[in-house]
């Protein structure tokens, strides 16, 4: 009997180790990645992809200005964010059907850690840098450019660089170079360090005023983020997408007021008015809008209200 009793017991220890055996084997490890970021739709005839380069962290505290007292915290709040912002880096694929067109290029190398994932994430997608026909830049803030090249090679071998002339003309020029504040003169190098390989390769093509690119695609003046800012208009079978590089960095903040400016604005004053200016447009349009700092994918409509604005995010839907 004793023997049969303690028999029992030891079984019965093993079976309640081999439960804990399994429950600790069967949690799984928390795996902390996002899945490819790329976001996808159709625009009349034309593809559009959103690719993601990842984010970078913003203190909006110290980058808005004209602002009204208590303005920020209340617009965050409202938002469920503080002051600190992981803010996303996003460029934009669009297949023409004729060309392949990148429509800025994220940070590369010269950001945050969290950043430099656009070429991935456009291999997730289903394309190789090798095939982008186009590269049109909306301004030449290291964000923006910083992924055209890599240890001194283009990253895209094959790629056309165009970018607005009076843009190309200050942030190339070693005079404004030296004239700039010794904390922007990093940017100057990074814009030069960016456009070189592809200038060596007769592939830096600057263009003038407002002008048709390629077949839907043209560029439209946006001055003041920086001397040449520029924001592109896709367009087919009557839809209209925009795309608008710097024009909006704080959603919360700045879709309500589009007053609001950054601290890093060459001209505050002009690139409040084509904010202004271009989202009265898009809402009266009623046209599709992209933003480079929008929260990925990006891509949606605006709605006026009151004197701002409501942005209305893409709705989730198939390819078909």
């Amino acid at each position: 009997m004793k023997r049969q009793m303690i028999s029992t017991r030891q079984a019965a220890a093993a079976l309640a180790g081999l439960f804990i055996t399994f429950v600790v084997a069967a949690a799984a490890p928390a795996q902390k990645v996002q899945a490819p970021g790329f976001y996808r739709f159709m625009l009349g005839d034309a593809e559009v992809t959103v690719l993601n380069d990842g984010v970078m962290p913003l203190e909006v505290g110290k980058l808005l200005t004209n602002l009204a007292p208590g303005e920020l915290e209340t617009d965050l709040r409202q938002s469920f964010l503080g002051t600190s912002i992981d803010t996303s880096v996003n460029a934009f694929l669009v297949n023409t059907g004729s060309k392949l067109v990148l429509i800025d290029t994220g940070c590369g190398k010269v950001c945050a850690p969290t950043t430099g994932m656009l070429i991935p994430n456009l291999r997730a997608a289903g394309y190789q840098p090798e095939q982008v026909d186009e590269i049109y830049i909306t301004h030449m803030h290291g964000d923006h450019l910083g992924g055209l090249q890599a240890d001194g090679k283009a990253v895209f071998p094959s790629a056309v660089v165009r970018v607005a002339q009076q843009e190309a003309d200050y942030w190339l020029s070693k005079e404004q170079m030296a004239a700039a504040p010794d904390d922007r003169k990093g940017s100057f190098a990074a814009a030069m360090a960016a456009i070189a390989p592809y200038a060596a390769a007769g592939r830096f093509k600057p263009f003038g005023a407002d002008t048709v690119l390629v077949p839907g695609v043209r560029a439209v003046a946006a001055r003041g983020h920086t001397p040449g800012h520029t924001v592109y208009v896709v367009e087919s079978k009557g839809q209209r997408l925009v795309l608008w590089g710097d024009l909006m960095h704080v959603a919360s903040v700045q879709f309500p007021n589009p007053a609001v400016t950054v601290r890093f604005d060459s001209d505050s004053v002009a690139a409040a008015a084509a904010r202004k200016r271009i989202f009265a447009d898009a809402a009266g349009n009623r046209d599709w809008v992209g933003g480079a700092h929008l929260s990925f994918p990006g891509v949606g409509h605006l709605r006026a209200a009151g004197s701002g604005y409501v942005f209305v995010p893409a709705n989730y839907d198939l390819l078909h």
